[in-house]
């Protein structure tokens, strides 16, 4: 069955982002290849096809930096996006669910901007509250755009947001406005906006420099329009249309932009410390006279962007630091395995019931969990399933009822092209494989986990939530304030468990407070802290 999103169960109390004690000279040794608690880079292409890099085939195309990011890092041949179309895809990657359980599983079309809620802990939650800066510098895709909602990165742990908050927005290459923070930033319509997005994000990459952050780049690049200013630069005399001309002119400007950031590492002296992940969020589009075939744009891989088929899945993916050895791996991960590989990197518990999977080690040549299954659901569309070599597509009905629900079933091994259907030759698999997707596709199964604060009467209520699946040892709740306060140890905190502690407000109301517990988990000191937002708080 083909099934929609299913009614989220909301917990009572906000899905807080957590913290740990931010790490000491000393205490930055190297963990296999990387320094522990790393600053991080995550650059999102928009629409990238898997081919679409020299380092991935393509011939046509400059991509001269990226192909040394490559060359020098950790190159992922079966990287998967979290959908085959943008929402859902970064919903997964900033949540760690796949879009059978998470919050966004569709596009926005015919109705309301799909958008996040407060139950939405992000990876940027996770790690803001663990001491990291955090910023979302370019496309947001959630809406509704306008601050001081749920869905807001500002709401969803980017202390620092710059670009667009909905998704259709982002088809704006010169926007008469962007988004800072809450403020509504007018612009002539002249502006191009990844040009923007580069040089806020080399400022913020300067300004935080001597702290441990998270930049989170989503650029618009190369989604369609095929929009660049002025010429086509390499392109300008090659025989193609001239929405392919642009479209090859906006790949490579992506791959400037790209060098402009990890230059903004080196020249800071930040590169060591530093682990660069580049991906995109589905394969490559046919928009607006773009033709990918021009380009190989999917490799040897089927269809493309919106198709359960791997072009519309398979991205291309690269870990790049000077701390890395060069490798090339061939395990499948997925976007929804960011976030708890984020959580691994800094030292922070993970977050029960994800999806996803750690794949840290993969970066350093260790071992890394494997996934089981990978899973991808479009209500009412098509869902699919890989599982080892075997690769199930399970496409719906369609309006007029003349196409019946089917199931297709590939070897990736022997047919990675996905041109030999073989559920008439084998039935039981093709039909296991449907029966796993149905057990897959459901409600949101995490639990509560972080740290939230609320004002009772005369009282700052502090609320730390246990939804790791490791215990908590030696925890203790406080308020860092006008006059900081601390509650008696509590021994320990069980996964699934949650502890609160009532502190009496300053004389003249609560100004401005920050809630913090300390305990110890994964053999380390752990330290979440978060400011009071009396706003936030109310809406939940």
């Amino acid at each position: 069955m083909i099934n929609g999103p299913s009614r989220r169960a909301l917990f009572a109390g906000t899905l807080a982002s957590l913290a740990v004690s931010p790490s000491s000279p000393a205490s930055a040794a190297v963990r296999g290849g990387l320094p522990f608690r790393p600053n991080i880079l995550v650059i999102l292409a928009d629409d990238l096809g898997w081919g679409e890099l020299g380092s991935y085939g393509q011939r046509l195309i400059k991509t001269p930096n990226l192909d040394r990011m490559a060359a020098e890092g950790v190159r992922f041949t079966d990287a998967y996006a979290g959908a085959p179309i943008c929402a859902p895809s970064r919903c997964a990657l900033l949540t760690g669910l796949h879009a059978g359980h998470g919050t966004v599983r569709e596009n926005p079309g015919g109705g309301p901007q799909h958008a996040l809620t407060a139950a939405d802990l992000t990876f940027g939650e996770l790690l803001n509250l663990s001491g990291y800066r955090t910023a979302c510098i370019g496309k947001w895709g959630f809406g509704p755009d306008r601050p001081g909602q749920p869905s807001h990165p500002n709401e969803r742990g980017f202390e620092e947001f710059y670009g667009y908050i909905g998704h259709k927005h982002a088809h704006q290459y010169f926007p008469k406005y962007l988004w800072h923070n809450g403020e509504k930033v007018g612009l002539d319509g002249r502006q191009y906006a990844p040009d923007l997005f580069r040089r806020r994000a080399v400022s913020y990459i300067e300004q935080h420099r001597d702290e441990p952050f998270l930049l989170y780049y989503p650029t618009n690049l190369p989604h369609a329009p095929s929009v660049v200013p002025g010429d086509t630069g390499p392109y300008e005399r090659r025989p193609w249309s001239e929405a392919n001309r642009r479209h090859a002119a906006q790949i490579t400007r992506l791959d400037r932009d790209v060098a402009a950031l990890t230059g903004a590492l080196r020249a800071n002296g930040l590169a060591e410390r530093t682990l660069v992940l580049f991906l995109s969020d589905n394969g490559p589009h046919h928009e607006q006279g773009v033709t990918p075939d021009l380009f190989d744009a999917n490799g040897p891989y089927r269809s493309g962007k919106r198709a359960m088929y791997e072009g519309g899945l398979r991205v291309p993916m690269i870990a790049w630091s000077p701390a890395l050895r060069p490798r090339v791996v061939r395990q499948p991960v997925a976007g929804w395995d960011l976030m708890p590989t984020l959580a691994d990197l800094a030292g922070v518990p993970v977050p029960a019931q994800l999806d996803g999977v750690s794949f840290r080690g993969l970066l350093t040549g260790a071992s890394a969990s494997r996934h089981k299954h990978l899973v991808w659901n479009r209500p009412g569309k098509a869902q699919a399933i890989r599982r080892g070599r075997w690769k199930a597509v399970r496409i719906a009905p369609d309006a007029s009822g003349t196409r019946p629900e089917r199931v297709e079933l590939y070897d990736l091994t022997t047919d990675p092209g996905e041109r030999r259907d073989l559920a008439a030759a084998r039935p039981e698999l093709a039909a296991e494989l449907a029966a796993t997707l149905d057990a897959e596709i459901g409600e949101d199964p995490r639990i509560p986990y972080g740290l939230r604060s609320e004002v009772v009467g005369d009282e700052f209520v502090v609320t730390l939530e246990n939804g790791s699946g490791v215990p908590w040892n030696d925890v203790v709740l406080g308020v860092d304030g006008p006059r900081k306060t601390r509650a008696s140890k509590v021994q320990r905190v069980e996964p699934g468990m949650a502890i609160s502690v009532g502190f009496p407000l300053p004389a003249g109301g609560p100004g401005r407070l920050v809630a913090r517990a300390a305990f110890r988990a994964l053999g380390r000191s752990q330290l979440f802290r978060r400011p009071h937002a009396r706003s936030a708080l109310a809406s939940r």
